[in-house]
């Protein structure tokens, strides 16, 4: 059942079709003018941003979230420089709107052109990060849509504050301020008026963890791009490089775990398990890492310092967002590629070998939106990629697959250019 639209939200959501319409018209320098403004504005408000998110911390600790979450939701000088710095290249990225996906012209002399325009207004939801808030109103004022931004109420300082800084460097710019809006309010019903706006609201992408995005696939009335919780998995292969496996296994999982493109579950081949694993084991034992493993696993771990338990079910299909890595033995690629098959969830997986066969085998039978060779999980990501920034990463399979940045933000018309034509 659609939920019904409060008049503060509907009076929000009309701005942003508005803003919409005045976004179609601004040409590239404009809107690259507007960010490199942004980032100034970011950059100035630093100091006001810092105490917003310090309220927004203080409230969460005093409420015991996790620590995992607690990173996500903490916003240092390092990551408000690494937004701005992300703003800059979003800015010098190519304009994607008016680019000819494809054009031709039939033989009765009509021109075709495909062309990408944007999608209009683009609802984000979205769970404790600060940095989406900004990763998704750039992009979509690149891409020239208007952001209607519901973030989550633990960083509700946070990103009133960063939006405000935004608000206003687009007023400076004598650009629509709604371009950029919070959902009002934070409570559950916004999220249902969000994905039931129909005719207000274009695209709506959620992203955050399991319950959310289920929540917003199965209840939206408007269109939904999905993004995928990450349980990301590697593997290692008989003919891997094993010291350079330890340090790609290390990286995926200890360099932030609290993020979707962090690994979650190891598998080894038998052929290396037992020196592999007792090369890992120490590493990991250095971050504090538990294992979850399987039997052989266990074994082989045994007196390097690392917890191991005993793998579950529920340990197979966990994305943790914390320093616990499910660890299993594997007889063969195929029994790994099955494993990763049943379990994943269609975000990252890794393979680690230097057998050129084993390599194209895996990519083949693996559906999934990203696959790293011999590289961390950790590089599914807008910015890793070149992008600059992302606005989520997707694990559906239409329009939008894996990390999503300007491209995937717009949608195209066909241009039919004739001289007179009529159709007989």
């Amino acid at each position: 059942m659609t939920t019904p639209l409060s008049d503060e939200f509907r009076a929000a959501a009309q701005r942003s079709r508005a803003a919409a319409r005045s976004l179609r018209t601004l040409t590239a320098d404009e809107k690259n003018r507007a960010l490199a403004v942004i980032a100034e504005q970011l950059d100035r408000d630093g100091e006001q941003i810092a105490a917003a998110n310090a309220e927004d911390l203080a409230r969460a600790q005093q409420q015991g979230t996790a620590a995992g979450l607690l990173d996500r939701l903490t916003l240092t000088q390092d990551r408000l420089d690494e937004i701005v710095e992300a703003i800059a290249v979003v800015r010098d990225l190519p304009d994607p709107i008016g680019e000819v996906i494809r054009g031709y012209r039939l033989p009765n002399g009509l021109s075709v052109e495909q062309i990408r325009v944007p999608m209009g207004v683009v609802g984000m939801i979205y769970e404790a990060r600060p940095n989406v808030t900004v990763d998704a109103a750039t992009l979509c004022l690149k891409s020239g849509n208007a952001a209607l931004l519901r973030g989550s109420a633990s960083a509700a300082n946070t990103n009133a504050a960063l939006v405000a800084t935004m608000r206003r460097a687009l007023m400076s710019e004598s650009m629509s301020a709604d371009s950029i809006q919070l959902v009002p309010g934070t409570g559950h019903e916004t999220v249902d008026e969000l994905i039931g706006a129909r005719g207000l609201v274009d695209v709506v992408i959620p992203r955050g963890g399991a319950e959310l995005i289920n929540r917003v696939v199965t209840g939206a009335s408007v269109p939904v791009i999905e993004t995928g919780v990450g349980n990301c998995h590697i593997y290692v292969d008989a003919a891997a490089n094993l010291d350079q496996a330890v340090a790609i296994v290390v990286n995926a999982k200890t360099q932030r775990p609290s993020v979707c493109n962090a690994a979650e579950t190891l598998l080894v081949h038998r052929a290396v398990s037992d020196e592999f694993l007792a090369k890992v084991s120490v590493a990991l034992a250095d971050h504090d890492v538990t294992l979850h493993a399987d039997e052989e696993a266990t074994a082989a771990v045994a007196g390097s310092g690392v917890e191991a338990v005993p793998v579950t079910d529920a340990d197979w299909a966990a994305e943790y967002y914390s320093f616990d890595l499910a660890v299993g033995v594997v007889d063969s690629v195929d029994q790994a590629i099955n494993h990763i098959q049943r379990w994943s969830s269609g975000h990252t997986e890794a393979i680690l070998s230097d057998s050129a066969t084993t390599v194209q085998h895996f990519l083949a039978a693996v559906d999934s939106a990203a696959i790293a060779v011999n590289a961390s999980t950790r590089f599914t990501d807008g910015g890793e990629l070149g992008f600059g920034a992302e606005i989520g990463i997707s694990t559906q399979k239409l329009h939008a697959r894996g990390p999503m940045a300007l491209p995937e933000l717009t949608t195209t018309t066909f241009v039919i250019t004739g001289n007179g034509h009529i159709r007989s």
